[in-house]
């Protein structure tokens, strides 16, 4: 047999950056996916300010050892909405707590004065979220306020007795332990009954930060092949 070439300096290196570069962009992908996957949040496929629209609840379990067995999602209180639906799901009870309101408030070209303040899903016996599981829970509403953004807190129950508010809000580029699900509108138009130009979901700036990373990685990887060519340049002269 013959024996394999010998392991220049070279060869190392470029074997090493190789190795570096698969660290580097493992890490940096569970960096970015593990915030997102530990948190309650909300997103919308249609709705736009003055629009009808559904709101998405994504709830992870986070336990290790117990389900998620309740969800309540309180609605905006300054901007009620003037109409809201809640999806029922197999397994589960849904309730709505009205409210009615000392004052009534104008909403589009509707006038509000009884709203509903917050929804509540509850699992039928052993219909709950398992620990490493997530789930969806659906509202229809509208229309959606002139608001850039709206802050729908939650609050999550295990079937072990544990309650997780979702209520804290975020502050600068800091990120609370347990922020708020938060919406940002697109601007809408229409006859206010339909979204127009709404954001497909709000896992977007989500994978901006992914594209971002692996960029940046890129970079690092094409500047280290340049270092690595100079050298054998070197070397060769």
């Amino acid at each position: 047999m013959t024996d394999p070439p010998p392991l220049t300096e070279s060869t190392s290196m470029s074997r090493s950056i190789v190795r570096l570069a698969a660290a580097l962009i493992t890490v940096s992908l569970v960096a970015v996916a593990a915030p997102a996957s530990a948190h309650v949040t909300v997103s919308t496929p249609d709705g736009a300010q003055g629009g009808f629209g559904k709101l998405v609840l994504r709830v992870p379990t986070e336990s290790d050892d117990a389900s998620t067995e309740r969800l309540t999602v309180t609605l905006p209180e300054d901007t009620p909405f003037a109409f809201v639906t809640a999806r029922s799901k197999p397994g589960w009870t849904v309730e709505l707590d009205r409210k009615t309101l000392d004052k009534p408030v104008t909403n589009g070209d509707y006038t509000v004065s009884d709203v509903v303040r917050s929804v509540t899903w509850t699992a039928d016996d052993g219909s709950g979220v398992p620990p490493g599981q997530f789930d969806e829970f659906e509202i229809s509403v509208g229309p959606f306020p002139s608001e850039q953004t709206l802050s729908f807190p939650a609050e999550q129950g295990y079937d072990d007795g544990t309650v997780v508010a979702w209520d804290e809000a975020s502050t600068g580029d800091e990120e609370p332990a347990h922020p708020a699900p938060t919406l940002t509108l697109a601007k809408g138009g229409g006859d206010g009954h339909h979204a127009a130009d709404a954001p497909e979901s709000d896992d977007t700036g989500g994978a901006d930060t992914v594209a971002r990373v692996l960029g940046g990685i890129g970079v690092l990887i094409g500047a280290a092949g340049v270092l690595v060519a100079l050298r054998q340049n070197r070397r060769r002269a």
